[in-house]
């Protein structure tokens, strides 16, 4: 993977103390943990989440964050608590005023306008269950949507108001009048990026996403 253009060598003990934080080793991918640091450094979770196994190998920059952090967890505390004071991570509104940063998957976990308690992540997630799912069960007493309302942090009722307004993007349910919704431009925007597509690999990146809500 080449180098992210914004990925500074100093980012290591972020990514160190990420790979320190309980249980020990490499998080998944979408954990709170990565995709926090994404947002925070705007460089992708994919990125990150592979310079974390580099922390395994045995290499003369690595042995040597190893040996300074690895039993000093207060000196990496300390040291990154600089960093962040920084422009460019901590203070990164300076540091990139008048540049545009903000990667496309940035937007993915920005709450909706129309709907805070949503995001387009979420909306990723309702629709691999919406593909599980028959319309008739498709309400907020069902207990899959009431699980999964748990998990992200959303009401049933909500999430059966998606499911609603993804029966009308679905072809071949061929639903001719528009649900009375707010959420029908986000939910749509979704649709074409995923419900035209393999099932499968929706239902592994819904199962992946979930991990930043555990």
């Amino acid at each position: 993977m080449a180098k992210h253009p914004l990925w500074n060598d100093d980012y290591w003990l972020l990514l160190l103390q990420l790979y320190q934080k309980k249980p020990m080793g490499v998080k998944p991918l979408y954990s709170k943990g990565i995709v926090d640091l994404s947002l925070e450094l705007h460089i992708q979770p994919e990125y990150l989440h592979a310079q974390m196994f580099k922390l395994q190998r045995i290499t003369p920059r690595i042995k040597r964050l190893w040996d300074k952090y690895a039993d000093n967890p207060r000196l990496l505390s300390r040291d990154i608590k600089i960093l962040r004071s920084m422009n460019g991570c901590g203070n990164a509104k300076d540091f990139f005023a008048g540049v545009e940063v903000k990667e496309s998957f940035e937007k993915d976990w920005e709450p909706l306008a129309e709907e805070p308690s949503l995001n387009p992540v979420k909306l990723i997630i309702i629709l691999d269950l919406y593909f599980q799912l028959t319309p008739i069960t498709m309400v907020a007493e069902t207990p899959e949507i009431i699980n999964l309302g748990k998990l992200i942090k959303v009401s049933p009722k909500l999430i059966a108001e998606v499911m609603g307004v993804y029966q009308y993007c679905d072809p071949y349910l061929n639903r001719q009048q528009a649900p009375d919704s707010k959420l029908i431009s986000a939910c749509k925007d979704i649709w074409h990026r995923y419900g035209n597509g393999n099932p499968d690999k929706l239902n592994q990146l819904a199962i992946n996403l979930q991990e930043y809500y555990k």
